[in-house]
């Protein structure tokens, strides 16, 4: 079972909605689906809830090391606590998936983000969850840093939310360790088809009336 939910992300307020913020939403909607507060502790570096759910206790973190030490945080909480590498799941931005899909991982590299590398490194292993929300690529590899820090657009940000509202449905399988029925359930949750647009009919020009004349 899942015992650490983690999300990552930067902190501060000028990071708040960019792409690489996406595991914090996701925490977020966890907190709010599990009716918890998270609050800073300073001992494991990040914003930390802790309840417990049909006898079990679960954690959830959000470091606030900055992407790149998120492993600081989760090593700190993970050893202290005695939760194994595969009893964590950390849910982050994903470029090669597209907005609106999400997918469950376990193990495998960190395939370049700055956040999962570290989190390698601290704990010593790869062999833990990813919840991979899809964020997109820009399509150009000289554009990957620029593009996770800023924001998506309007018709983006909400594919990335509705995804994230539909990936709660697993919540239960994740917490019972079912991962098998969790994995089916968010990788067929496929987002709705978007509306056919219409094409915006092009404005009729009325030649305006000429003026009255004046005859004398």
């Amino acid at each position: 079972m899942i015992k650490l939910f983690v999300g990552l992300g930067n902190p501060g307020p000028e990071y708040d909605a960019t792409r690489h913020n996406a595991g914090f939403w996701w925490v977020d909607a966890l907190a709010r689906e599990l009716k918890v507060s998270l609050s800073m502790d300073r001992g494991y570096h990040g914003l930390m809830a802790r309840t417990t759910v049909q006898g079990n206790t679960v954690w959830l973190l959000e470091p606030q090391t900055f992407m790149n030490l998120s492993g600081k945080s989760v090593g700190a909480l993970a050893r202290f606590f005695k939760i194994q590498p595969d009893e964590i799941l950390v849910a982050h931005d994903e470029l090669d998936i597209v907005p609106g899909e999400v997918k469950l991982k376990f193990g495998g590299s960190h395939a370049g983000h700055n956040g999962l590398r570290d989190i390698h490194a601290q704990l010593g292993t790869g062999d833990y969850w990813r919840l991979r929300l899809g964020v997109g690529h820009p399509g150009v590899k000289s554009e990957v840093v620029n593009w996770v820090l800023k924001k998506p657009s309007l018709d983006h940000r909400i594919a990335i939310d509705q995804c994230i509202d539909r990936s709660m449905k697993a919540l239960p399988h994740l917490l019972a360790g079912e991962m098998d029925k969790a994995t089916m359930l968010i990788h067929t949750s496929k987002p709705p088809r978007p509306k056919p647009q219409r094409p915006v009919a092009e404005a009729t020009v009325v030649p305006a009336e000429p003026p009255p004349r004046s005859d004398a």
